[in-house]
């Protein structure tokens, strides 16, 4: 093979890179991707959802998931309440009423036989919860927060 067309190959390499690389990045006035993951509890779930709230305050375009499974599923069963006795459903109806999506770990609640039928409506099943996370952030660009 010639300098010159190895030359041209890598260049061409080079030039078709770019080309995804600026397709794929975010500019200023995409909305920031934030993937929530909650896998420890209630204690977890009551910061995390001031946590959400604050972010929406302070920058109200940003697309917010949450992710939950292990532990991090309890919050979203019709019923639970936070160490105060103050009841989840209504956070969670007014975030997702902002925008905010809750992904709930299909493997999870089969491992814990919880019925998904006990999940408030606003919740969406995903068949696992660590791959979800993973997709987001490597597949639609989503930045991962933990609280």
């Amino acid at each position: 093979m010639s300098l010159f067309s190895t030359i041209s190959r890598a260049l061409c390499a080079l030039v078709t890179a770019l080309a995804i690389s600026s397709a794929c990045a975010a500019t200023k006035d995409d909305p920031i991707k934030i993937v929530y993951h909650f896998d420890s509890g209630l204690e977890q779930a009551t910061k995390g959802l001031r946590n959400i709230k604050n972010h929406l305050d302070v920058e109200p375009t940003t697309k917010i998931v949450v992710v939950a499974h292990a532990q991090g599923v309890q919050f979203l069963l019709d019923g639970a309440t936070n160490a105060t006795g103050n009841p989840f459903n209504i956070p969670v109806e007014d975030l997702a009423a902002r925008g905010v999506e809750f992904r709930v770990c299909e493997i999870t609640l089969k491992s814990n036989k919880i019925d998904p039928k006990k999940l408030l409506p606003q919740t969406k099943l995903v068949p696992s919860g660590v791959v979800e996370i993973g997709r987001l952030q490597a597949r639609e660009g989503f930045a991962y927060l933990k609280p």
